[in-house]
C-alpha cells in the first residue's frame, strides 16, 4: 500500500481511498458520539448550515469547534461530551478542520475519517480493503499538526503490522502545538476547553470501529464501520436512519 500525506485539498480531486485526520478534536469527539449512541453525524460547510439542519429537524444536536456559540449543544469537547444524552440522536458537525477535510475530499471512493481512538481499527479496514494508494488529510495547521500526522503515519504502520506500538506516535501527538493550545485554554480557562480533553484525544485503539462518511441526500454523513464488515453499521445502537434534508 502506498501513503500520501497532504493538507487539506484547496481543488478537490477524489482519490481513491481518503482517511481524514483530525485527533484534536473533531474526530475523537465523533468516535465518543458513538461509542455513546449517537445515530449518525452529518458534516456541516458553515455554521449557519449547521444551525439550519438543526431548527428543520427536531431533537438533532449541532457541535461546533471554538468557542460555545448560541444555538449549538457542544463546543467539540470529548470530555463535555459526557454531559450529553446523544442515544439514538443524529449530530450536526462543524469544525474548521476535520470536517472541513472531509468535505473536501467528500467524493472518494472510500472515505474514512480518523483519529486515535479508532486507528486500529481503521488500518484493519484498509488492510481488509487492500488499496493501491491511500490519502491521508493531515487537516490541523495546513497539513502540517504533527499530532494528525503522527496519528496518520500510526494508521499506516498498523496496516503493515498489526502489532505496531503507538507509544512513539502518542508521544508527537503529546508534545504537539494543538495539545499545548488545549492545555493553555485550560489554564486560561476558556469554556470550550475541558481539563480532560488532551488525554481522551491521546488514547489509542479504544473503540472497535471506523468511522466512513457517504453522501445521503447531497449531505456527508458519517456512520460507524465495524472493522470486521463491509458496510457502514450502528455500533452500538441499531435502528432506521431515516432521510437527511
Amino acid at each position: 500500500m502506498q501513503t500520501e500525506f497532504t493538507g487539506i485539498p484547496g481543488t478537490p480531486k477524489a482519490p481513491d481511498v481518503a482517511v481524514v485526520v483530525d485527533v484534536m478534536r473533531a474526530f475523537t469527539v465523533a468516535a465518543w458520539a458513538f461509542r455513546r449512541g449517537a445515530e449518525r453525524i452529518v458534516f456541516a460547510g458553515t455554521q449557519r448550515e449547521a444551525l439550519e439542519l438543526k431548527a428543520r429537524h427536531p431533537g438533532w444536536l449541532a457541535f461546533q469547534d471554538g468557542e460555545p456559540v448560541p444555538g449549538f449543544d457542544l463546543a467539540n469537547s470529548p470530555a463535555r461530551l459526557r454531559s450529553l444524552d446523544v442515544r439514538g440522536r443524529t449530530v450536526v458537525q462543524k469544525t474548521t478542520a476535520g470536517t472541513a477535510g472531509a468535505l473536501a475530499v467528500a467524493d472518494a471512493g472510500l472515505l474514512l475519517c480518523a483519529s486515535f481512538v479508532v486507528a486500529g481499527a481503521t488500518a484493519e479496514v484498509l488492510r481488509r480493503a487492500r488499496p493501491e494508494t491511500v490519502t491521508f488529510v493531515v487537516t490541523g495547521d495546513g497539513g502540517r499538526a504533527e499530532e494528525d500526522l503522527a496519528c496518520a503515519e500510526y494508521i499506516a504502520d498498523r496496516v503493515r503490522s498489526a502489532g505496531a506500538d503507538p507509544a512513539p506516535y502518542l508521544e508527537r501527538a503529546r508534545r504537539s502545538d494543538a495539545a499545548e493550545r488545549l492545555a493553555d485554554g485550560v489554564r486560561r480557562g476558556w469554556t470550550g476547553v475541558h481539563p480532560e480533553d488532551v488525554a481522551m484525544c491521546l488514547e489509542a485503539d479504544t473503540f472497535p470501529f471506523a468511522m466512513a462518511a457517504t453522501r445521503v441526500d447531497g449531505h456527508l454523513v458519517l456512520r460507524p464501520l465495524d472493522a470486521g464488515s463491509p458496510e457502514p453499521r450502528p455500533a452500538c445502537r441499531p435502528g432506521p436512519a431515516g432521510p437527511v434534508g
